[in-house]
């Protein structure tokens, strides 16, 4: 049985973990990385849980930016989640990335701290438009895998489940989780490193929906035109979702009851 004596967790990465599509910058984000955090305090309270994410930044930055600050708040558990962004890139290079990946696992798990990630779903089951990036995930996430194995790393396989291509488990601009998804991505990571009352439920296909009446090629019009267009704005003109933003939870800080 894995130690659920954790302490300090402290976790890198992207827009995902610093919690976009789970509340909003006004009221506050949550985040699957909250939502874990508060797995973990309820194994053992009394958890210190800081967050280092900041929306748009590639796996090289992550590791750039955010890995030497983790290693000096000394985490007896983290997670490491990027990789995405990087995808979405022209220039995409699978090895290039999950070596930012891999450099973060061994320097993490070689200071004492046990990591967990996860694995990134086919974009093209919730975006027909990405379906050409399909290939890409593919690969990174099989580099992920074996990185993973060769340090210990414990991998929450949230690419697999049927239930992560529907739509509820996504807003409305299909890259970021929703509520829900962030909800069943802590869930994910819960059951990953073995904690008490953990278990798959996480995978289960939601509950059937209303069916939804509209045009598959309308909503596809639309999501292009309302998300789309201003990400490759943003990217022909050199800009990230992330310029001037630091991390949300820079400092290892009790979890309050309400998360």
């Amino acid at each position: 049985m894995p130690s659920t004596d954790y302490r300090r967790y402290v976790a890198l990465g992207d827009s995902q973990t610093e919690g976009l599509g789970d509340g909003d910058d006004t009221t506050g984000l949550r985040g699957f990385a909250d939502r874990f955090a508060g797995h973990l305090e309820a194994a053992r309270p009394g958890l210190q849980y800081a967050n280092l994410a900041v929306r748009g930044r590639l796996a090289g930055q992550v590791r750039a930016e955010q890995l030497g600050p983790a290693l000096a708040l000394r985490p007896d558990i983290a997670t490491v989640v990027a990789g995405v962004n990087d995808v979405l890139r022209p220039r995409f290079d699978a090895a290039e990335v999950a070596g930012h990946l891999e450099a973060m696992f061994a320097a993490l798990t070689g200071a004492g701290a046990h990591v967990a990630t996860v694995t990134f779903p086919d974009l093209g089951r919730i975006v027909p438009l990405a379906r050409p990036l399909v290939p890409r995930l593919t690969e990174l996430n099989d580099r992920v895998r074996e990185a993973a194995a060769r340090h210990g790393v414990a991998v929450a396989e949230t690419a697999l489940p049927e239930a992560v291509a529907d739509p509820r488990m996504w807003t409305t601009d299909r890259l970021h989780a929703s509520a829900l998804g962030h909800e069943r991505i802590a869930a994910a990571l819960a059951h990953a490193v073995g904690l008490p009352g953990s278990d798959d439920t996480w995978t289960r296909p939601l509950p059937p929906a209303e069916a939804l009446r509209r045009s598959a090629v309308a909503a596809e019009l639309r999501w292009a035109a309302a998300f789309l267009g201003p990400w490759l704005g943003r990217r022909l003109r050199g800009r990230s979702s992330g310029d001037g933003r630091t991390a949300k939870r820079p400092d290892l800080l009790p979890l309050i009851s309400e998360q």
